[in-house]
């Protein structure tokens, strides 16, 4: 389990209010401007006791670099929305004596843990930010032009040339914002997720009798037996098609990447459970392939609405992985959901 996602429902459900309120932003574009390095120094010594001295021209200084650092208690990149440019400062000149240049102030960006960064243009992965102190080079600055000192040989004793410091760089990067959880739910428009998180977290997202009413992630702690607890994210609505970005599924599907166990949903009022079920299987694996491999178990929701009976007969036609089946609005199959879920997690 992701022991840094061990907050109080209270905080939690501020966390979740904030998300539902627009004000989750889990990608950005932005313009990374690095230092240029410092020009060495072209110089001579000169003083009261040397009329003509050796070389001393000092190194020129290191541009400031652009870097991410993870931070566990930022949950959404909001403060990087407005923020189009990043720039550090230039490494200072060398300086006579010996004297290197100051290296230019590196730009620090924290990020919320399970930040990915990508090359804007070609979209090529970066690295990825999972523990929170951990530091990566973004945007790497100029190197500090060497001092005529470097330059100095046996044939030539007296050298007047001095490296310029190298330019810095710029680059458009991309952030991308993967949610960390225990549990994440999948499942189509109005399959009842947003309901289950509202019912077993302090959670409050947006409920309505209408798709895509979730469209951003949101979070809650479960609260478990003997005071422990879960973390569970509401992953808006997949449809068919979504591994190529049908219903902003691209968007959806990265935040799946990074939860622990998979609880798939499909009410209990579906025309076919299985082919439902097997659509959404279908769609996790051709987004990434390694998602099949989690651990998921299948809940059927809104079994309130069936007879026993009729959940006897149903339980027939379902696909081969283990289910369970519940009733967010009837409080009925919770407990034993969340044992299941919690088997799953250790």
């Amino acid at each position: 389990m992701w022991a840094f996602l061990r907050f109080e429902p209270s905080k939690l459900a501020s966390i979740s209010f904030l998300m539902a309120e627009s004000n989750f932003v889990d990608y950005v574009k932005i313009c990374c401007r690095s230092g240029k390095g410092g020009a060495g120094a072209m110089h001579f010594l000169r003083d009261k006791h040397t009329a003509k001295g050796g070389p001393d021209g000092g190194d020129g200084g290191h541009g400031g670099n652009i870097i991410l650092r993870g931070n566990a208690n930022l949950w959404t990149l909001l403060h990087l929305k407005y923020r189009k440019h990043v720039i550090a400062s230039p490494g200072n000149n060398g300086d006579a004596g010996l004297r290197k240049g100051k290296d230019g102030k590196n730009e620090i960006i924290e990020v919320p843990l399970g930040t990915v960064a990508k090359d804007a243009e070609t979209g090529q992965f970066l690295f990825e930010v999972t523990a929170h102190g951990e530091e990566h080079v973004l945007t790497a600055g100029g190197r500090g032009g060497l001092g005529n000192y470097h330059f100095k040989t046996s044939v030539n004793q007296a050298p007047t040339h001095a490296q310029p410091g190298v330019p810095g760089k710029e680059e458009w990067r991309i952030l991308e914002l993967k949610i960390l959880a225990d549990v994440g739910l999948v499942g189509f428009p109005n399959a009842g997720k947003s309901t289950l998180l509202s019912v077993i977290t302090a959670a409050k997202p947006a409920i309505a009798a209408y798709p895509f009413t979730t469209l951003v992630p949101n979070l809650g702690i479960v609260p478990y037996r003997e005071y422990q607890s879960f973390v569970m994210a509401d992953i808006p609505g997949i449809i068919e098609g979504a591994h190529e970005g049908k219903g902003l599924g691209t968007r959806f599907l990265r935040h799946i990447e990074r939860n622990a166990t998979l609880l798939f949903m499909v009410p209990a009022t579906s025309e076919n459970i299985k082919v439902e079920y097997n659509i959404l299987l279908k769609e996790l694996k051709l987004y990434n392939k390694e998602l099949s491999q989690k651990s998921r178990l299948l809940a059927i929701t809104k079994c309130d609405l069936l007879s026993p009976e009729e959940i006897k007969a149903l339980k027939k036609t379902l696909p081969r992985v283990p289910h369970v089946f519940i009733s967010s609005a009837a409080q009925q199959g919770l407990e034993e959901l969340k044992d299941k879920l919690w088997a799953m997690i250790q």
